[in-house]
């Protein structure tokens, strides 16, 4: 049976809501001593589009609002715009914590799930695309809202720290577009920038002493709940 990739353990999270000023000021300190991430490009960022899932009832939207300890979402993702190489995954947060599983996708078989064809996801052999496959069956979890954004992602070694700046964030409703280019996406919060910080055992020194210059105070901040507003 083939295996979905999942961190090996539960990763600690913060995030912040940022203006422009704040932003410039934190991602200086951040140049002088973190490194880019190696995968962005030659601009130092990269975009990134998901579909998220959702039932009938919202629970994952209403579980945000309501700050529930223990919460997960669907999302299928792709990056720089390449829809060749998706990537099906579930978020879990428990407790402030966060963790991630995520296993590959067809262009063909998006196009299929949105035609309302499952037949096909148990034979992938991969457990979350058959767990999402339940999940769709007995839960009706349907796509929901496209959540599209620019990333500049920076990296440093002690403890595993990412941290990652959001900008440009938008939301599309018109999922079933979503492969064609065609979707038309919404500003959300466009003079905002989320700040999102991730780390493992510990969180180096350096890295606090960066975040406690100038930063305002952690927020509890949802892409996907931000993107939704549009379409409740």
């Amino acid at each position: 049976m083939k295996t979905s990739s999942g961190n090996e353990m539960l990763r600690q999270e913060l995030k912040y809501s940022l203006g422009r000023a704040e932003y410039a000021a934190i991602r200086q300190r951040c140049l002088s001593v973190m490194k880019l991430d190696p995968h962005v490009g030659p601009e130092g960022y990269y975009d990134i589009a998901s579909l998220y899932f959702d039932d009938l009832a919202d629970t994952a939207l209403m579980q945000n609002y309501s700050g529930v300890s223990r919460r997960e979402k669907f999302r299928i993702r792709f990056y720089n715009g390449n829809k060749n190489t998706l990537h099906l995954e579930k978020k879990v947060k428990i407790a402030g914590l966060g963790k991630k599983y995520s296993c590959p996708m067809t262009p063909d078989q998006l196009e299929r799930m949105l035609d309302g064809d499952l037949s096909w996801m148990m034979a992938t052999g991969y457990p979350l695309m058959q767990e999402l496959y339940v999940r769709m069956r007995d839960e009706l979890l349907r796509p929901k809202t496209i959540v599209s954004y620019r990333r500049e992602p920076f990296i440093y070694a002690p403890g595993n720290v990412r941290v990652t700046f959001d900008f440009n964030i938008r939301s599309g409703i018109l999922n079933r577009d979503m492969l064609s280019g065609e979707t038309p996406l919404i500003p959300v919060n466009p003079d905002r920038v989320l700040l999102e910080v991730k780390w493992d055992a510990f969180l180096p020194d350096i890295i606090r002493m960066i975040l406690q210059e100038g930063t305002p105070r952690v927020q509890a901040f949802s892409k996907y709940a931000s993107c939704r507003m549009f379409d409740i």
